[in-house]
């Protein structure tokens, strides 16, 4: 069978709702998924899953690094955090708590693109997770003590966490090295002087703009009545007046045309070496190509990295790439630690070698279908569980324009040909398109 009607059927096993004949005509395209847009402007998705008595609720804020500036890196992850701090008729700690004794749980992540909060819980507390996250939208406590507080975690975190973290460090020097002109270049958590001197006017204007209904994403899966959940969304969030939307992010990286090192020195055992090449946003046609070439190239001890710089060769502990969502062009990193003794000079050339050897000899049709079943096989076990699936819906909804989408990614990878792994690799892994950095040991004092 091929890949392409194998992910049909499991795309209806796994999703639970609508299915395919073995024919491949869709009997429901949209797999049960209903949406709806408040008049405040926040977008609703829904999709009814009883297969357990538990649902996944996620909100997507469109407002991540990328929207902030110079002066105000790291706000967008310090509201992840200040979201938790208390609301008008919350106090702090009160939303865990709450969530906790109604049988839920919840957490958040920031990203350069988006901050998402999700909540996990049982359906007979919908109503009470409404009123929590109405609450904190619209009457978030923003005070100088809280903000004080909160300001030294954040401080703390970005310390430990990126400061004593020889990967972190390195990475983010590379990222600021790689971006010129984008807001890419800025660190998630923020530059440790920002950190510091936020104004609250800088705050409260953040917050405003970023925590809009009209910048949200509302994703909702699992045992819920689609149209009671809206009909709760209308009566609670839609009461919430929209404050409009971020300013759009105009600006785009410049061409890069020459390569770029960057060298770190700090005490460290073993040397790092990472490199990151420019790519398009998920929504550009590339998109799958790359990941497929991430694949083929780093995913597994079988895979043509591994084998040759780790295994064969021994020049390296570990070898990975990362290409993920993201709204604007990005970076293609790859990271190697190499052995003790060996050069990072050593393993940059096998690294080279191994890309140029792609743009030369097509990708054989057995290697070609390895790759595409491992990226089925991951998509599949993202979607098993509620939140897999509702993180999914909210994630395309957002990165690619349209939920709907998720259900081509069969199509997306079956689509993609050894042509096409030639032609991104002779476009993209050129030295000109380069950034490179790399960690070198110094003594302890």
């Amino acid at each position: 069978m091929k890949p392409t009607a194998i992910f049909r059927v499991g795309l209806c096993g796994v999703l639970s709702l609508g299915c395919v004949s073995m024919a491949g005509a869709q009997t429901n395209p949209d797999f049960g998924v209903e949406t709806h847009r408040l008049d405040n402007g926040m977008r609703i998705i829904v999709q009814e899953d009883h297969s357990i008595p538990s649902v996944a609720l996620y909100i997507f804020y469109t407002i991540g690094s990328r929207n902030e500036r110079p002066g105000t890196t790291g706000l967008s992850h310090f509201f992840e955090h200040m979201m938790f701090n208390g609301s008008e008729n919350f106090g702090p700690g009160m939303f865990d708590e709450i969530m906790e004794a109604a049988g839920g749980s919840n957490n958040a992540y920031t990203s350069r693109d988006v901050t998402v909060y999700q909540d996990r819980f049982p359906p007979s507390a919908l109503e009470t997770v409404f009123r929590l996250e109405v609450d904190r939208i619209q009457n978030l406590s923003i005070n100088e003590r809280m903000v004080a507080s909160e300001r030294g975690v954040v401080a703390s975190e970005r310390r430990t966490s990126v400061e004593a973290n020889n990967r972190s460090i390195l990475r983010e020097q590379l990222m600021a090295a790689a971006f010129t002109a984008h807001p890419y270049q800025w660190p998630v958590v923020g530059w440790m002087v920002d950190i510091e001197n936020w104004t609250m006017e800088d705050l409260a204007k953040h917050f405003e703009i970023g925590y809009s209904p009209a910048n949200a994403t509302m994703v909702v899966v699992g045992d819920v009545d689609a149209a009671r959940f809206i009909e709760l969304a209308e009566n609670s969030v839609g009461s919430i007046s929209s404050r409009g939307l971020p300013p759009p992010v105009t600006t785009r990286e410049p061409e890069q045309r020459g390569e770029r090192r960057v060298v770190v020195t700090k005490p460290a055992r073993l040397p790092l070496l990472m490199m990151g090449f420019h790519v398009p946003e998920s929504r550009h046609a590339d998109y799958y190509p790359l990941q497929m070439l991430e694949t083929i190239l780093f995913d597994g001890e079988s895979s043509r990295m591994y084998r040759r710089i780790v295994d064969a060769d021994q020049l390296a502990l570990s070898v990975d790439a990362s290409y993920g969502l993201a709204l604007d062009p990005t970076l293609f990193r790859i990271e190697a630690m190499p052995r003790e003794g060996v050069s990072p000079e050593a393993v940059e050339s096998a690294i080279y070698e191994e890309l140029n050897r792609l743009k030369d000899v097509l990708v054989a049709d057995e290697e070609l279908e390895k790759a595409r079943n491992i990226r089925l096989a991951s998509f599949y076990r993202g979607l098993k569980t509620l939140n897999g699936k509702a993180n999914a819906l909210g994630n395309y909804d957002v990165f690619f324009g349209d939920y709907r989408r998720l259900f081509r990614t069969p199509e997306d990878y079956s689509g993609v040909s050894a042509e096409d792994l030639r032609r991104v690799a002779r476009e993209y892994f050129t030295q000109a398109n380069r950034t490179v950095a790399t960690l070198i040991p110094e003594a302890e004092e």
